[in-house]
């Protein structure tokens, strides 16, 4: 018979408080309970916080714990027996009893199980009554990603998506069992892999590391409540534009021609085709700003600038006449330098 260390179970130190022992009992019976939590140990886990809550809660019991100490086992053989060192009473074993430990119930059995027995006997509602509403517990947050090109993000866009994840059991509703007996569809595991498919609104201006919220369509709880669902978005670079913030940047290939002697140009934007002027003897590399034609603010109203930058484009294929006329051009550039 292995001893039992109820401040460890509990996570406290042993001068613990009485507010301690019961807010770590709450937070950790939530957690654990077999109505909620995963995985074959979870009955067992919650066994032993409730037993330790048993002993360290009630001021007899804690007083004897703390008080055999290392002779507990001593004390344990004396029990077996019949008698023991504190009032020299019989062990008994009644339905208080239910579901402790050997190691309980021959230090303990004497006084009886105060609170009702074991785990057994706790429900979602007790824990809900020591501080929440337990029974209506949501499940976890679950996050996504979603991957958006440069023009849905512009626009904004509704998008279909599959989510698969582990779920209550329909038939036992996440328990693992059925009138005390184990589920036939989870096997009594509680959880099952659900499969949802969802129509997500993806909001004009957002950005990668944007993260769209959709309420209760997380992680289902043991009983019926949601977590959140969270998608964070990825942005695919557009060979068109560079983006910083909400602005876009892109560049333009203006002819030589149209440079020097100004013109009206096509400029690409993702709302289509606008012109701008070129003024005379623009240079390569000069910008130029287009207002409100950059990502809308995903807060608030308005949107970020587009700048367009000139590169200038030197045809290809001269004509003989076409090479005499920049010679000619080139000459009038270097006689006026002497």
């Amino acid at each position: 018979m292995d001893y039992k260390d109820y401040y460890k179970i509990l996570g406290l130190p042993k001068n613990a408080d009485d507010k301690a022992i019961k807010t770590a009992y709450r937070r950790l019976a939530r957690k654990h309970h077999p109505d909620v939590a995963k995985g074959k140990d979870s009955a067992a886990r919650f066994q032993e916080i409730a037993e330790a809550y048993e002993v360290l809660g009630d001021a007899d019991k804690r007083n004897r714990y703390d008080t055999l100490g290392p002779d507990w086992q001593r004390y344990a053989e004396a029990g077996a027996g019949g008698r023991g060192p504190f009032d020299g009473g019989e062990v008994r074993f009644g339905r208080g009893e239910e579901g402790f430990s050997d190691f309980f119930r021959s230090i303990f059995g004497d006084l009886g199980g105060r609170r009702g027995g074991g785990f057994r006997d706790v429900d979602l509602g007790d824990l809900g009554g020591l501080g929440g509403s337990f029974g209506h517990e949501k499940g976890g947050d679950v996050e996504a990603g979603i991957e958006v090109s440069l023009d849905d993000a512009f626009r904004g866009v509704t998008r279909t998506i599959t989510l698969e994840l582990d779920e209550p059991c329909p038939a036992c509703g996440g328990a693992g069992h059925i009138n005390r007996k184990p589920c036939a569809q989870c096997r009594g595991g509680g959880w099952s892999r659900g499969r949802r498919n969802l129509e997500v609104k993806i909001p004009a201006g957002v950005a990668t590391g944007s993260r769209v919220r959709l309420p209760g369509e997380g992680s289902r709880g043991g009983r019926g409540g949601s977590g959140d669902l969270y998608l964070k978005v990825t942005v695919r670079p557009d060979p068109r534009f560079e983006r910083k913030g909400d602005d876009l940047h892109s560049t333009l290939a203006v002819p030589a021609h149209d440079a020097a002697l100004g013109a009206e140009v096509s400029v690409p934007t993702l709302k289509g085709q606008v012109s701008m002027k070129i003024p005379p003897e623009t240079s390569s590399g000069r910008t130029f700003r287009l207002p409100g034609y950059g990502m809308p603010h995903l807060k608030g109203s308005g949107a970020g600038d587009q700048f367009v930058q000139v590169q200038l484009a030197i045809p290809a294929g001269l004509s003989s006449r076409e090479r005499d006329l920049y010679q000619e051009i080139k000459n009038l550039r270097t006689e006026g330098t002497r």
